[in-house]
């Protein structure tokens, strides 16, 4: 007999600081910075200026958002007005925008991955250790309505001692840019590891408290991708592909990771591999002494399966999963908002995305070597 379904309430609201008197300059005019413009707009942050390497992105933005489209990175940091800046551009300029934005004295939201190696990571972390601004990163799903659901239940202890979590993110041909900086490993970093896998990796991490990550044995394959002329795709994003271009990166990883505690996380991502859409569970599965639960990160339910009164139930409780989408940027926004008035502690600290970014660099190594390797 299945175990008995209920519902609880638990109401998931955004509500923004009411002191949001800063300006706010945008590095990358693309279609994340475009988002970052949006929520921007919502969350009624007065965007000042705008930069893009194509100067015609930046004055799209301007004309729809506001501001001036500025000639430089340089100009938009020197802008009377911009107190903080949001960066939105290809990974391998991560790290030389977010030190100059760090070095004028800004706050700065860096999108994720923090930057293409640990050594990058370092860099940014020394710039803003001596800057007068604050570092947040752009880890967006810990703000999904789901995500902060399941937070709440682990934070109340009621999964009890979390042993083991999974974290997946598959698609059936999902490569973007295909011949692109995407899939250019000097410019990105990698593959879905990088890209989609620090996502739900860094998610995990988060609701399990951010453990200390001692091993990892990780594979990653490259089946898809080579050579572009026999790619078959439905649709691409940054598309169209370059024919001509580089694919030199994954298009699928695994790995099993074992924390400090004896937490181990399983991490599966793709870009592309011959399953049907929906037919994997693409999501995150806590599995804890007192309860378990799956939910799909943009999701509208947090399935939890546990024992009450000395029976199995399922819980699913009850919350606001309107445009989760939306709901997750206005919560990584309302963090971004709070650090910059209040000098609160950014959403995903530097700290956090360095620990990260050493585990998806021991991944790549272990799959290199084909052994298990020691996070350092």
């Amino acid at each position: 007999m299945p175990a008995p379904t209920t519902t609880v309430r638990a109401v998931a609201m955004i509500s923004y600081p009411r002191d949001m008197s800063f300006g706010l300059g945008l590095i990358g005019c693309g279609v994340i910075g475009t988002v970052h413009a949006q929520t921007a707009r919502r969350a009624g942050v007065q965007l000042v200026g705008a930069w893009d390497v194509i100067p015609d992105r930046a004055a799209a933005i301007a004309n729809e958002f506001g501001g001036i489209a500025a000639p430089s990175i340089d100009a938009l940091l020197a802008m009377k007005g911009i107190d903080a800046v949001a960066i939105a551009v290809p990974n391998h300029r991560h790290c030389a925008c977010a030190c100059r934005a760090l070095q004028a004295g800004k706050y700065v939201l860096l999108e994720k991955p923090m930057a293409l190696n640990s050594a990058q990571c370092d860099e940014i972390l020394a710039a803003a250790q001596s800057s007068k601004g604050l570092l947040q990163l752009g880890f967006v799903c810990r703000g999904s309505p789901t995500a902060r659901v399941a937070k709440k239940w682990i934070d109340a202890g009621r999964f009890g001692e979390i042993y083991h979590i999974k974290a997946r993110l598959h698609r059936r041909r999902g490569i973007p840019g295909l011949g692109g900086w995407f899939t250019t490993k000097s410019q990105s970093g990698g593959g879905p590891l990088i890209d989609l896998g620090v996502h739900v990796l860094d998610l995990a991490l988060h609701l399990a408290g951010h453990p200390k990550v001692e091993r990892v044995s990780g594979t990653t394959w490259s089946k898809f991708g080579n050579p572009i002329s026999d790619y078959r795709f439905t649709s691409m994003w940054a598309g169209p592909p370059k024919f001509d271009g580089v694919f030199d990166v994954e298009d699928g990883a695994t790995a099993l990771i074992r924390c400090a505690g004896g937490l181990t996380i399983e991490l599966n991502v793709t870009w592309a591999a011959n399953i049907q859409e929906d037919s994997t569970q693409d999501g995150i599965s806590i599995w804890g002494t007192r309860a378990g639960a799956f939910f799909a990160v943009l999701g509208d339910e947090v399935a939890i399966a546990t024992e009450e009164a000395g029976m199995l139930v399922n819980i699913s409780p009850e919350f606001d999963a309107t445009n989760p989408t939306e709901q997750a940027w206005d919560e990584q926004y309302r963090h971004f908002i709070e650090m910059v008035t209040q000098r609160k502690t950014p959403f995903a600290t530097g700290a956090q995305g360095r620990s990260l970014q050493s585990v998806i660099d021991a991944i790549y190594l272990s799959a290199e070597l084909n052994q298990e390797v020691e996070v350092k």
